[in-house]
């Protein structure tokens, strides 16, 4: 390969790759046409990109991106990345590995540029999951701070109710009954 089209195709690699932080790494023996079609199919409807990447170029493009993924490049290498979140992107490349058990082997995943293990990678919460949870942890000591401040404000009206009804009722027994003329 001569040294332009090996820089055209790092650049290549590179416009592709800079904003990408999570991603999923595959290997692939004798994948097949149609299975690769079908594949590469129901991911662009889940907006999911897979890429079949030269080790070597992918060892300088990702070394370069500050993501060390030595461990990952050995043999035929597939990298898919996109999709709404890393963990939404590994459950769905874990069906697919699954009814392709024998063609497709999941090498590892990415996150935030950082190698972890897929199966972390499948049970880490969505994005959104993850928003909620932050949300409902940042909101649980304010509905609870709140909860303390209305509870004195409630007693005492409490009270103040129970006292009433107590004023009233011997009131109405003290008035005689009007008699009909």
């Amino acid at each position: 390969m001569s040294k332009v089209i090996k820089k055209m195709e790092l650049d290549a690699l590179k416009n592709t790759f800079k904003d990408v932080r999570d991603m999923v790494v595959l290997s692939s023996e004798k994948l097949t046409c149609q299975i690769d079609y079908g594949m590469r199919a129901s991911f662009r409807k889940k907006k999911i990109h897979v890429q079949m990447v030269k080790n070597s170029l992918a060892r300088r493009v990702f070394g370069e991106l500050g993501m060390n993924l030595d461990k990952y490049l050995a043999g035929t290498t597939l990298v898919a990345w996109g999709g709404t979140s890393l963990a939404e992107l590994s459950k769905d490349i874990d069906e697919l590995v699954k009814k392709n058990a024998k063609l497709l082997k999941v090498k590892g995943a990415v996150s935030e540029g950082q190698e972890i293990d897929f199966k972390t990678a499948l049970s880490m919460p969505t994005r959104e999951g993850a928003i909620g949870r932050v949300v409902s942890l940042a909101l649980s000591p304010a509905s609870r701070l709140i909860g303390q401040l209305k509870a004195p404000g409630a007693n005492i009206a409490g009270a103040l109710k129970t006292l009433a009804e107590r004023t009233e009722a011997p009131a109405a027994e003290a008035e005689p009954p009007v008699a009909a003329v």
